[in-house]
């Protein structure tokens, strides 16, 4: 197989993983949210702030996927079959951390709804039990960026 080739399969697994648990943590927190705005309509922007908030997962293994069409599109040399794999496990940080971290993070969203249908003045505690979730993700993107950059650099190097 090309370099190319593997290295594009890599980011898209990257992608496609860190997207899927966010499609899996905004679906379950939705779920929450949907019934608490079933009871208390005004309710609805703190559950909609908490359902969004494990999609940003999908968000950064799209930042990794154009990082890595950048490095091998960008520089006028394809990358070799080794450098293709370096980027695949270049992109696993985000891919794995980024899909279990929306899973979870949307569990602690789902007790955020909980929390605040109960007390309504508690978003902001909420937020930060779920953003302690977000740490990891973020440090997943940057150890998958760091990755890359290094592989970057031997690619067009």
């Amino acid at each position: 197989m090309e370099g190319l080739t593997i290295a594009l399969i890599g980011a898209a697994f990257g992608f496609l993983l860190a997207a899927l648990g966010s499609a899996i943590g905004t679906g379950i927190a939705g779920q929450a949210g949907s019934g608490v705005v079933s009871e208390d309509p005004q309710r609805f922007v703190s559950m909609l702030i908490l359902q969004a908030l494990p999609g940003t997962q999908g968000f950064y293994g799209f930042v990794a996927l154009m990082f890595v069409i950048n490095i091998v599109l960008g520089g006028g040399k394809m990358p070799t079959p080794q450098q293709g794999w370096q980027i695949v496990f270049a992109c696993a940080p985000i891919g794995i951390v980024g899909f279990l971290s929306a899973i979870f993070q949307g569990k602690v969203c789902v007790a955020g709804c909980s929390q605040v249908a109960k007390q309504p003045g508690t978003l902001g505690s909420a937020l930060i039990f779920a953003i302690v979730v977000e740490t990891y993700a973020v440090l997943g993107l940057v150890s998958t960026l760091i990755l890359l950059l290094r592989v970057q650099q031997a690619v067009q190097g």
